[in-house]
């Protein structure tokens, strides 16, 4: 076989006229997008291509140390083949990686088993020395290798676009510039004719595989790939589409994909020190060449956009929330405005004073069925009597008050309908930024602009679906609606392939290959914070409907454990920090819904059963086949062989760079916090806190509101993405929090000004 890396090599390369042998290739076998992460230089997320030739060799992510792409070392020409110069250094500095590649791996295996590798190129050299550094066969130039039939794996480098790359000025980190497009498409057309000169002097029946293994552009970008000839079952690629169970994304593998399908092909046996999976026919492929090509530099192109518009988008997006949790607080707390009061007064007609509080009515603001004035209490704890507003049956419009009486009621303000709104549109937003991916955006004129109008149309579809039916006059009608909106949509991408998280801006991007299926952190934290709100509001739909108590906490507990097994199986969410912190959340909102204490034991119980969930779950992955097992099994194996402790160092690093280094989520995090404690848990201008009103007229708001902040924190601790998780998970829970208690006061009309009082000590039902 023979394996063509051609680094910095991308769709958008391929030409009919320009790249003829690319280009047959494209038309005869099975192609796809190729994610070459591998260890970057520092302060670039980049893989060079001596990085791309040693994480071939490898099986595993790789690198070189120093700033900058060094050009790959020239070996040296022995009797028995040749050397690579430095390689006993480039082994030792695999281990301060954090991925401890194996240097050599490919080429000890072919050794090994009796073959032979012959390298064309400096870089191919790299690619194929085993694990001294040594290969059976090296040429400088595809001339200078006259007879194939000796050797099993041929390797070529056809470095023309590194090469013209390396000739451009350095820029701050050492890196060259771009290269200028009549540059860079004349490379591509040399390199094109090497492959096609080195084509012609194979056997018919060999396999090619090429691969753009590197970048060689400031940027990073997806690459080509392309397999042709027998494949590992013996039939020839078809062509398709290209997958491999690493991605489970059709049309899409990575650079250690190679050197497990190139391990396959050759029927060598599979290592544990190769990460990837062998490549696999997948999808349908366009029927022509150029609908491939074109498809396929679509990918990237979406890749590109996206990372031009994430940092955007999230400035955007944590401005816009600051400003309206401030516009917000404004207008709950300023002082309120009441008629005078007379020194002397009379005491209260009982024409305008509810005597008797079971008789007190509310009046809803909008259409529909109000909640009770005072509704019973016992299905999620009792709330403490000083909590309880003192609302009362005034028909007296504000023009016509009393004295003593606020002349701004709430169910009167359009500042509260407005804020209602605005509230339930941006805890839609987060469910938006992967429903977005439905719309082809990143190929409008103005990327930016055009990913902001298509999250805020889809959010905007989504509250005029919480405001549209009956359900909208209730406490958490709104709330419940895009909560069940979140969960169901996300659950169904995670069954389905989780194709909305690709590229999407809080997705997972294939191009820095952190991440391919099941759920990505983000995800996780919006997925689950809208599955515990949103059994908020179904439980207290069911409690009003007079189903027991215990029969709600059965259905809630029913639908959140498959909520959590779906985050955490294999074949779905493959989530392994989400499943505990899930569990723990999902637990605190059942203990709560019950009226039960969530003590201390009880937490390390429960925290328990969610660290033995997630081990049974990667046990069962590692006991499959293992080209058939995702990273929750691969890490059971790194248990076992002593490396856990490496991949665990290396997320909390990951975690803590996150949290520091992300200012903004971390602003956000806290204000929304403050906004939530200090803002909405305190008297508001209507008498007494909203926060408390919300739960007052829908116990079940604070269950689901603790267990949702309590998941996004034991998140935050579990997973490497740090503030993120409870950045995204606040995003969604607090602003459907203030919808609820906007409504709460529209509900609620209070008597005339009182002393605020002090919030009352919890009682023990409440803990």
């Amino acid at each position: 076989m023979a394996l063509i890396g051609v680094p910095g090599l991308e769709w958008s390369d391929l030409d009919r006229s320009r790249t003829p042998a690319l280009w047959q290739l494209v038309a005869e076998g099975a192609s796809a997008s190729l994610s070459t992460r591998a260890v970057p230089p520092p302060d670039r997320g980049i893989t060079c291509p001596v990085a791309g030739w040693l994480t071939v060799s490898a099986g595993q992510r790789a690198g070189t140390a120093g700033k900058g792409c060094p050009a790959p070392p020239a070996p040296q020409v022995t009797d028995q083949g040749a050397t690579v110069p430095g390689w006993q250094a480039l082994t030792a500095y695999q281990s301060e990686t954090g991925y401890n590649a194996q240097l050599g791996t490919l080429g000890q295996l072919v050794t090994d088993g009796g073959g032979k590798v012959a390298a064309i190129g400096p870089g191919a050299a790299l690619g194929g020395a085993n694990k001294s550094g040594n290969i059976a066969k090296y040429a400088p130039t595809l001339d200078a290798l006259s007879d194939f039939t000796p050797y099993n794996l041929i390797i070529l480098e056809a470095a023309d676009l590194a090469n013209e790359w390396a000739r451009r000025p350095l820029d701050e980190y050492g890196i060259p510039t771009s290269m200028p497009a009549a540059d860079r498409q004349a490379a591509v057309s040399r390199a094109d004719q090497q492959i096609s000169a080195l084509i012609s002097k194979l056997p018919p029946d060999t396999t090619i595989l090429v691969a753009g293994i590197s970048d060689v552009t400031p940027n990073a970008h997806l690459h080509v790939a392309i397999a042709t000839g027998p494949s590992p079952t013996g039939e020839p690629y078809p062509h398709d589409h290209l997958t491999a169970s690493s991605t489970r994304q059709d049309a899409l593998v990575t650079i250690t994909d190679l050197t497990a399908t190139t391990i396959q092909l050759l029927g060598l046996p599979a290592t544990r020190d190769v990460v990837g999976r062998s490549w696999q026919p997948g999808g349908p492929a366009p029927a022509t060449p150029a609908d491939t090509v074109a498809e396929l530099a679509d990918g990237d192109l979406a890749s590109q956009v996206l990372k031009e518009v994430r940092g955007p988008f999230f400035t955007v997006l944590v401005t816009i929330q600051l400003l309206f949790y401030a516009l917000a607080a404004l207008a709950l707390r300023r002082r309120r405005a009441t008629t005078p009061t007379p020194a002397a007064t009379t005491a209260p007609s009982p024409a305008t004073t509810a005597t008797n509080p079971a008789e007190t009515t509310v009046t809803p603001a909008l259409n529909g069925p109000a909640e009770p004035a005072h509704p019973d209490t016992s299905a999620a704890g009792s709330t403490p009597e000083a909590a309880r507003p003192n609302i009362t049956a005034i028909n007296h419009t504000p023009e016509t008050a009393p004295t003593g009486i606020p002349t701004d009621l709430a169910s009167a303000s359009k500042i509260l309908v407005a804020i209602q709104a605005v509230a339930v549109l941006s805890g839609a937003i987060a469910v938006s930024t992967f429903l977005a991916q439905l719309v082809p955006w990143w190929t409008l004129p103005v990327p930016m602009l055009s990913v902001i109008v298509t999250i805020l149309a889809i959010a905007g579809l989504i509250t005029a679906v919480a405001f549209a039916g009956p359900w909208r006059a209730h406490v958490l009608g709104p709330l419940t609606v895009v909560s069940a909106i979140t969960s169901v949509a996300l659950l169904i991408d995670v069954m389905t392939g989780s194709k909305l998280q690709v590229n999407a801006v809080t997705g997972y991007e294939p191009v820095t290959g952190g991440r391919f299926y099941g759920f990505s952190n983000i995800a996780f934290a919006v997925y689950a914070t809208g599955t515990i709100l949103g059994l908020a509001g179904v439980a207290q739909w069911l409690l009003r409907k007079g189903v027991s108590k215990v029969m709600v906490v059965v259905v809630c507990g029913l639908y959140g454990g498959f909520a959590v097994f779906a985050d955490g199986w294999p074949s779905w969410g493959a989530d392994f920090g989400g499943v505990p912190a899930f569990v723990i959340g999902l637990a605190v909102f059942l203990i709560l819904l019950s009226g039960k204490r969530v003590s201390v034991l009880r937490l390390l119980l429960v925290g328990l059963v969610g660290a033995a969930l997630i081990g049974a779950i990667s046990v069962f992955d590692w006991l499959r086949p293992e080209s058939e097992r995702t990273h929750l099994g691969a890490f059971v194996q790194q248990f076992i062989d002593g490396q856990a402790w490496t991949v665990i160092g290396r997320k909390f690093g990951a975690m803590i760079g996150v949290t520091v280094g992300n200012w903004s989520l971390t602003l956000l995090s806290l204000v929304a916090l403050a906004f939530l404690f200090l803002v909405l848990a305190r008297p508001s201008r209507w008498g007494a806190s909203a926060l408390g009103q919300a739960y007052i007229l829908a116990p079940t708001l604070r269950a689901g509101l603790f267990g949702a902040l309590t998941c996004a924190f034991v998140g935050f601790l579990m997973n490497d993405s740090g503030i993120a998780i409870p950045a995204m998970a606040l995003t969604v829970a607090v602003p459907l929090t203030l919808a609820a208690c906007v409504r709460a006061l529209q509900l609620a009309k209070p008597t005339g000004s009182e002393p605020r009082s002090e919030p009352a000590a919890p009682t023990r039902a409440e803990a």
